[in-house]
């Protein structure tokens, strides 16, 4: 028997608070958030009466009813399929007309960010390119470019979040650098660092890979297991880094971060094996952000992890590895379920975290999967503004359907998430 003849249908009259109610109709011919859920109160039953359905499919188990109704085993076709009146006064069509224009209005401001992450991408492209011939300029460039950040992702760092990982137009080898700074600077404050060393802080995070130029490609790009010495090369980037920013005149608290942005607060970095009282304070913060990117994004994307298991294995596995404030404050910023994890909501939903809400952890923006609206059209739901949904799980992509994974794009937007089965190996530079 298929879960269409076992499904339990009742009559539009007999609806009443507490049923967990399915409408099947498409997601814009009806003014509700969601095609399921639990009915709260007697506007909604009068809302789902006047949509011309004569049965509605419920689910007993997720209903707080105890008696219900008379039911029937199969569903009556739809009187009326006209779509919602936008002109409607009715309390849902207002409340999702709004809700519509939210997420309109947020959409446009994302692709600001969005625009503006990827010229400074290709910004560093350039600097990258001239930073020996025109150093001078190129500092100057550098710094206008943090300033610029400040204004540009800071002011927004909830939809800034969202973005950080995309990786568009060729310039992928830059967006480490641009994540490790604004990462970084988002932290700046609450470590209570003052607008100079904030802005050393994001310089140094900008050029803290410059030694990678002098490392060759063979190296750099291999995504099999390095072997001993192509590891031991890979690690001098930190030496040749610290010789190139001495050589164009780069500040001390940037050279530091440059030379020690892998030593680790137990001493089992390098290039020195250094403790945390030994290495300079701003480079024990790019040394948490860098870390946390590389997990997220190493060479190998198939060994990458997910946002929620990269904080996890670095805050339950390798905490002895990081500055103590540092790493609570990044988790704190990036929320439990941090930008471009896959969740499944308490309505058995999926969804892709947007952003995250530092004052509520637990209720960030998702983008939700519906096979019904245009993946252009999809929609996002604040969780603020949802007090019936909680997130139940995170989802690992590779277990999702393709077509779920397709229409999410967490390749497009946010790469903080491709998923490996081996935790805790992603390299880093």
């Amino acid at each position: 028997m298929s879960s269409e003849d076992q499904a339990l249908f009742v009559a539009a009259e007999n609806l009443c608070v507490g049923m967990y109610v399915f409408i099947d109709l498409p997601w814009f011919r009806h003014p509700f958030s969601f095609n399921h859920f639990k009915i709260r109160s007697p506007d909604q039953i009068a809302t789902l009466r006047s949509l011309g359905v004569k049965q509605f499919r419920i689910d007993p188990a997720r209903s707080d009813v105890k008696n219900l109704p008379a039911t029937v085993s199969a569903p009556v076709v739809v009187e009326s399929s006209a779509p919602v009146d936008e002109s409607s006064t009715d309390p849902e069509t207002l409340i999702k007309n709004a809700r519509v224009a939210r997420l309109k209005e947020r959409r446009e401001k994302m692709g600001q960010v969005e625009k503006a992450f990827a010229k400074a991408a290709g910004i560093m492209r350039n600097i990258n390119r001239n930073l020996l011939s025109r150093s001078r300029e190129c500092l100057e460039e550098v710094g206008e470019l943090v300033d610029q950040m400040v204004l540009a992702f800071l002011e927004s760092p909830e939809l800034t979040l969202h973005v950080m990982g995309e990786k568009a137009g060729g310039e992928e080898v830059y967006y480490h650098g641009l994540n490790t700074s604004i990462l970084s600077m988002m932290l700046a404050k609450d470590l209570g660092i003052n607008v100079e060393q904030g802005r050393l802080l994001g310089l140094g995070a900008l050029l803290h890979d410059i030694g990678l130029m002098d490392i060759p490609d063979r190296v750099l790009k291999k995504t099999d297991e390095l072997t001993h010495a192509e590891s031991e090369l890979r690690k001098m980037h930190c030496e040749y880094g610290l010789r190139i920013g001495q050589k164009i005149g780069l500040p001390d608290a940037v050279l530091a971060i440059i030379y020690q942005h892998h030593e680790m607060a137990d001493g089992s970095g390098y290039p020195k094996a250094l403790k945390s009282a030994a290495t300079h304070p701003l480079a024990r913060i790019i040394s948490v952000v860098n870390y946390y990117d590389n997990l997220c994004n190493p060479t190998d994307l198939a060994k990458a992890l997910t946002p929620h298991e990269a904080l996890s294995l670095m805050f339950a596995q390798r905490r002895s590895k990081f500055d103590a404030q540092t790493l609570q404050l990044l988790i704190r910023s990036l929320g439990v379920f941090p930008p471009g994890t896959i969740v499944k909501l308490s309505n058995d939903a999926l969804g892709l975290v947007q952003s995250v809400n530092p004052q509520k952890p637990l209720r960030p923006w998702i983008l939700l999967y519906d096979p019904e609206i245009p993946k252009e059209e999809a929609v996002m739901v604040d969780l603020e503004r949802e007090p019936d949904l909680n997130i139940s799980k995170a989802i690992r992509p590779i277990q999702l359907p393709a077509t779920v994974y397709d229409y999410l794009s967490p390749r497009k937007r946010v790469t903080y998430y491709f998923d490996g089965d081996s935790a805790g190996k992603a390299g880093g530079s």
